[in-house]
């Protein structure tokens, strides 16, 4: 919801770039001192002949023998474009957005489906070029869409925020990769200031601002009256409730669940999101396999790719019931063969084999809603299924009549589909304009932040060698690993310091704090500190060595102490010798888009402190 007007110092363009899976999208609002901002959306792209203003364009580029970019979105499905990238061996890069995900190890499934990216190119880079290309697009859309648009460019071009959405997994490594993409692409320098004018969100939460933004307002949320959520009425969302926001793309499932704060007119994450690699890409992932399984001892084997592209752009988008065949058109009327059910060149499907293709995205979501549900602090009585994916009408029927028993009011909003002919008498693509929830509410995100607090996903700490204490039983278990540091005191090694336990509600205005003691033979000069984080299943983590595949690095800070006063302290076993001790505090801080770690120590009674974060952890991506 925006409703108050911009008073910054002068004219600003805010541009979001949600970079999807299949299809891509930007909005963007432009400030002027005194006046409310408006979000539009880029409605015009390159080679979209139908100008249909759809809001979504194909994630897809192409690149010649020579690493270089020759066409991009929707210019990339042209039938000349695709019969000049054959004969010149041009490159597709497509669902490269998945090549940046995190801990790839756990979701090799994902990994040995993805197109490969080509050669000599990074994930980076291919990131790059189509950041360049939205920016382009974003540029002549908006000096053609408005009055005086060369003016209207001129007067923002230096002073341009970007707001880039990501999956709900996404952390702190995928959001610095994404950094290092726009410097790349030249949307900003590599320099502190210019980082500063990149601001990151989830999809899930961009969802839920875009929600507000279509229909909740303010005096809605104080009045409790009939709330509109993307042109759908709902029942009174009283204080208390909660609603789960699914956003279901092509290559993702994020999940995010949020309720109204004490205040009434904020939202607070109620449950730590989740993220599934369960989007619409892989429906066409098990239909190509069944497809290739169906056809292996045909001719028709040799156009399993027309085929199942053609699945992918038709069929999957109307299939509707399990009892009734669907149709996948992909050759000429010759072609037949009433074994494999090839009529006339269309592949009859049975509805209950396309059903499979489904199952495993459907019970993603079923489960995932439910372990929200159960995880919520708060009471759960909508879900809100957003996103491309979301248009399919099986899939939101099915789920459903998953969660009929459960009593959650279901919601989604009204997609639309355009279509883009590709004519060469047998072949036919189609694009849908989902609702572009993402894009929109990023910006909304950023000009007016209205979730309050969220759910740390994992524990964050430091590891630290805690001294011995008898009287700790699993001290006593470590006693014969212990040893006798600089101070004279015994110390237990492979500790695990929690500062921040998973699953912890923390507002966006919270300081997390703990205070640290380092000791040296030597003054330290430099005082090094190393941020980790747990991401198994232990309630409390103590000790690096139990479950020690789940804790994994996330930042080093190191800071400049050389101007702290340190006195030589003796030891205190009695030996006469002398050491140095520092005493500093670690502290987690939530701003609007990231965590913050800092390192804080006094000189001469003031205290200074050294800041890590920006590109390194992520803080919207539930911490």
């Amino acid at each position: 919801m925006i409703c108050a007007s911009y008073n910054g110092p002068g004219r600003k363009l805010i541009l979001a770039f949600d970079i999807g899976t299949t299809f891509s999208g930007i909005s963007y609002s432009i400030l002027d001192p005194g006046q409310v901002p408006e979000i539009k959306g880029v409605t015009r792209f390159p080679a979209d002949e139908l100008g249909n203003g759809s809001s979504k364009i194909p994630t897809v580029i192409y690149y010649d023998r020579h690493g270089k970019v020759r066409a991009v979105g929707a210019e990339a499905l042209r039938e000349s474009v695709q019969d000049i990238a054959m004969s010149e061996g041009w490159v597709k890069a497509e669902w490269f957005k998945l090549h940046l995900r995190p801990s790839p190890e756990e979701s090799m499934h994902v990994g040995s489906e993805l197109p490969p990216l080509p050669l000599n190119k990074s994930c980076i880079e291919v990131f790059a070029d189509f950041l360049t290309y939205l920016f382009q697009c974003a540029l002549r859309f908006i000096k053609d869409a408005h009055a005086n648009g060369e003016n209207l460019w001129s007067s923002v071009q230096k002073d341009i925020h970007f707001v880039l959405s990501h999956p709900n997994g996404w952390e702190g490594f995928q959001q610095s990769q994404m950094r290092k993409a726009a410097v790349l692409a030249g949307l900003i320098s590599d320099t502190p200031d210019e980082h500063a004018r990149i601001t990151f969100v989830t999809e899930g939460e961009a969802s839920l601002h875009f929600a507000i933004q279509n229909g909740l307002s303010a005096q809605d949320i104080k009045a409790r009256t009939v709330m509109l959520c993307m042109g759908l009425p709902l029942t009174l969302l009283q204080e208390g409730d909660g609603v789960i926001i699914v956003d279901a793309g092509g290559g993702t499932i994020d999940v995010s669940t949020y309720g109204k704060s004490a205040n009434k007119v904020a939202f607070e994450e109620i449950a730590a999101p989740e993220c599934h690699f369960h989007g619409s890409i892989f429906v066409t992932v098990h239909a190509r396999l069944f497809l290739s399984e169906h056809l292996a001892e045909s001719p028709f084997i040799d156009d399993l790719d027309d085929i199942v592209r053609c699945f992918d752009s038709t069929t999957k988008l109307r299939f509707r019931s399990e009892y009734e065949p669907e149709y996948i058109k992909f050759g000429s009327t010759k072609e037949n063969d009433p074994d494999l059910g090839i009529r006339f060149g269309q592949l009859k499907l049975a509805g209950s084999d396309i059903c499979t293709f489904f199952q495993p995205s459907v019970e993603c979501i079923v489960n995932a809603i439910l372990e929200q549900r159960k995880s919520a602090k708060g009471r759960i009585s909508h879900v809100a299924l957003v996103g491309g994916f979301a248009a399919s009408n099986w899939l939101s029927s099915e789920v459903q009549r998953s969660l009929e028993p459960f009593h959650l009011n279901i919601f989604r909003p009204d997609t639309r589909v355009y279509v883009y002919v590709i004519d060469h008498d047998n072949s036919f693509s189609y694009l849908t304009n989902s609702n572009k929830a993402v894009s929109d509410g990023a910006v909304s995100f950023h000009l007016n932040s209205i979730v309050r607090s969220r759910i740390s996903k994992v524990a964050y700490g430091i590891h630290c060698d805690p001294y011995y204490d008898g009287t700790n039983t699993e001290h006593l278990k470590r006693s014969s690993s212990s040893y006798q540091g600089h101070s004279g005191a015994y110390q237990i090694p492979k500790g695990f310091s929690n500062i921040l336990p998973a699953k912890t509600a923390v507002s966006d205005k919270t300081e997390i704090r703990r205070g640290y003691i380092r000791d040296s033979q030597t003054k330290y000069t430099e005082l090094h500190e190393g941020i980790l984080c747990y991401r198994g299943e232990l309630p409390q983590p103590e000790w690096l060595d139990v479950d020690a595949d789940m804790y994994k690095p996330v930042c080093d800070i190191t800071a400049d102490i050389s101007r702290m006063k340190q006195s030589p302290l003796p030891r205190i076993d009695g030996t006469g010798g002398k050491y140095y001790s520092v005493n500093y505090d670690v502290i987690l801080l939530f701003g609007l888009t990231e965590l913050q770690a800092q390192v804080a120590w006094e000189e001469d009674g003031v205290e200074k402190r050294y800041a890590r974060s920006l590109d390194i952890i992520s803080r919207t991506s539930g911490f």
